[in-house]
This record gives structure tokens, sequence and C-alpha cells, in this order.
């Protein structure tokens, strides 16, 4: 009889974590935990979600996520093909801005993911549009609506004429998180081709001198130039903070001849290069 019972009392226990382990694979993954909603597009058959760290679209960087929304089903999309278009429209023409292509978020099964680079501000929902374009199972969709966009409080964007007679547009995108270390400092660069086309560039060179305007404008030591890394299409260089407070990041820019295309180097009587981004921690 105590055999029975001890039997039974294991079978029980087996059971028990069987049923755990069942549940345990069931738990549903918040797949855009982290992040902030910026907004919604809609037509109506589908919800464009628009995310980010901030909630924020702010002139330079956006890294963005992106899931759609059946409005039936109440279920997102695993599966579509995603692409956009940010606007601006001015009083006399209209202009796009540098954008990345859609692709899906790494390990997620209904977030897409993908970057744009606002050169200006639109405020009030005045100005910038985004369109998304997206097809489900061969059907096209697309969505067009107003967005705001706020002014960074630090330059992070920069669009100039370089001495080429070509504009370029250049962004900070790291650090992210500045700390008093030697940082990875990752730039974009790209060029406009036209008012709706702005192609990377590459296998130029971006030379990097950072100052402390406030602190006597010194400098740091251990920093290195910028240059193109073809896996991610940006330029890469080191970046030495040795202290918080404001910093101006000097640059140039120089083609693959080496040629100055903007900026100047940073002396006793030029205290700041023509070209710069800046940064606060």
């Amino acid at each position: 009889m105590k055999l029975k019972y001890i039997l039974q009392i294991v079978f029980i226990a087996i059971l028990a974590t069987s049923c755990s382990t069942d549940n345990d694979d069931e738990i549903t993954i918040n797949e855009i935990e982290g992040l902030v909603k910026i907004q919604d597009l809609s037509n109506s058959t589908h919800t464009i979600e628009l995310y980010n760290a901030t909630g924020q679209f702010k002139t330079g960087y956006n890294a963005v996520s992106i899931r759609i929304k059946d409005n039936t089903s109440n279920t997102y999309i695993e599966n579509a093909t995603v692409s956009w278009n940010p606007i601006m429209q001015m009083p006399t023409m209209q202009h796009s801005c540098p954008k990345s292509v859609i692709g899906k978020a790494l390990g997620k099964e209904t977030v897409y993911e993908g970057f744009i680079i606002y050169q200006m501000t639109g405020m009030d929902g005045s100005g910038w549009s985004l369109t998304v374009n997206y097809s489900i199972n061969g059907v096209e969709y697309s969505i067009t609506d107003t967005i705001t966009v706020i002014q960074n409080a630090k330059q992070h964007v920069t669009s100039f004429m370089g001495s080429d007679n070509n504009r370029y547009v250049m962004a900070l995108i790291e650090p992210k998180t500045p700390k008093i270390a030697i940082n990875n400092l990752k730039i974009g660069l790209f060029k406009m081709e036209t008012m709706m086309s702005f192609p990377v560039v590459e296998n130029y060179k971006i030379t990097l001198d950072p100052r402390m305007p406030g602190m006597g404008n010194h400098s740091s030591p251990n920093n290195t130039d910028l240059t193109f890394n073809t896996e991610d299409a940006m330029y890469h260089g080191n970046l030495s903070l040795t202290m918080t407070g404001y910093w101006v990041l000097n640059l140039k820019l120089l083609n693959t001849e080496n040629e100055v295309l903007k900026g100047e180097d940073v002396t006793t009587e030029n205290t700041q290069s023509s070209l710069y981004l800046e940064l606060e921690f």
C-alpha cells in the first residue's frame, strides 16, 4: 500500500511540472518593450504604429520601429513588405530626407524597423508628412499623415554645401549615452542627389577634433578620425570624452582624393570648424 501511495505522489508531481512548463510556453512576449509610441497612421484597413525610445521625432537621426495592425481582427501583420517616404512641404517646393530601407526587426515577429534623418523641424504637424507603403499577400496599401518633428536641443544633424558644389547631410548616431571614456563615434553621411534622393556617401574621411568651449576650448587624447564601415554604411571613429559637459565635435570632410570639402582646423585664431556636431552629457 505504501508503494502505491508513493507512486501516486510521484505521478502527480510529474503532471504538475508538465503543466507548469506548458504554461510557461504560452507567455506572451511584448515585442515593443522599452519603446514609446510616437503616433498612429490609419486607413480603413490597417493602423501603422510608430515607436522609438522617446516617443518623438527630433531633428537628426531617428531609429523607428513599426507595427501594422489589422483593424478588423485587431492582430499584427507578420509578413508585410514596407517602405516609407517622409516629405517636407515648403512654400514653393518640397523635399525628402535621408532614410533607410525597412526590414524585420531581428528576433521579432510583428516589428519592422529603419531610420529617418530629419534635417529640419516641422512643428504642430505643419511641413512634414510621412507616407508608409506596404504590401500584404500581394495586395498594396498606403497611408499618409502629417507628423511633428521637434528641434533637438543640440546640433545632431547638419546640412551643408561642399566645395564640390554638392549638398550633404551629416548626422550624429552614436554615442547615444556618452560617458567619460573612449566612446564609439558613429556618423551618417548622405549626398542630396535630388530633392527626393539622399544616397549614402562611401569611402570619404571625417577628421575629428572635439573641444569644450566652456573649458578653455581644450581637446582630449586618443581620438581617431572616422572612416567608412561597409557593414552598416556609416562612419566610425573614437571619441574621447574626459569630463561631463558641453562638447563641440569639430569636423572636416575629405573626399576620396583627400580634398577638404567642408570644415577647418581648430587653431588659436579659429576656435571652431564650420562643420560640427554637438553633444552634452
